[in-house]
């Protein structure tokens, strides 16, 4: 195989291993019934006119199994916490007392989790569309290789090998999704 075909297979594993991570990361905002600081990553909150991170204005804390308490460093801090909770439609209601702010997660009801297994195999389903757009990219550039000479069965070979990666990689979107299943259920 050439290099710039083993060049074109790394960039396509690369490509695929970066939806996956991904695809892990929407995953954990997905919230399982259990608390977890994690459900906060990505809520952005105005600090002095920047938009920050909240784990980084507040310390994050799992108070049992359905408690969530944010304690920000500086008490001017919790109005914009509050509000960027609430813009970011995780579906919690902050509660604030004047000191932290807890975030007390109901129980699932069959409706909501039927609602998060549907925002989750969305998910995968991104994820999905992801790595057959990267396949499509890999095969369309080794087709350029065989018009500047590349003999067709390498070309077809390393076709072969795109797509056995392709399905390793769909296969392990699908895995991370049963999981994810697994766990909103066993809650």
């Amino acid at each position: 195989m050439t290099e710039d075909l083993e060049l074109i297979l790394a960039d396509a594993e690369d490509s695929m291993k970066k939806a996956i991570l991904h695809l892990e990361t929407e995953l954990t905002k997905i919230r399982a019934g259990k608390a977890n600081p994690s459900m906060l990553d990505g809520i952005m909150v105005d600090y002095y006119g920047a938009p920050t991170a909240v784990n980084q204005v507040a310390n994050i804390s799992v108070l049992d199994a359905r408690t969530i308490s944010i304690q920000p460093w500086e008490k001017n801090m919790l109005s914009p916490i509050e509000k960027a909770i609430l813009m970011a439609n995780i579906g919690i209601t902050p509660q604030n007392d004047g000191n932290q702010i807890r975030l007390f997660l109901p129980p699932l009801t069959e409706e909501r989790r039927k609602e998060l297994f549907k925002k989750a195999g969305g998910e995968g389903e991104h994820s999905k569309v992801a790595i057959r757009n990267i396949r499509r990219d890999s095969i369309e550039q080794i087709k350029k290789l065989q018009k500047d000479g590349l003999s067709e069965d390498a070309g077809k070979d390393a076709e072969k090998s795109v797509q056995e990666l392709t399905d390793n990689f769909i296969s392990l979107v699908d895995k991370h999704l049963a999981a994810k299943e697994k766990e909103m259920l066993s809650v």
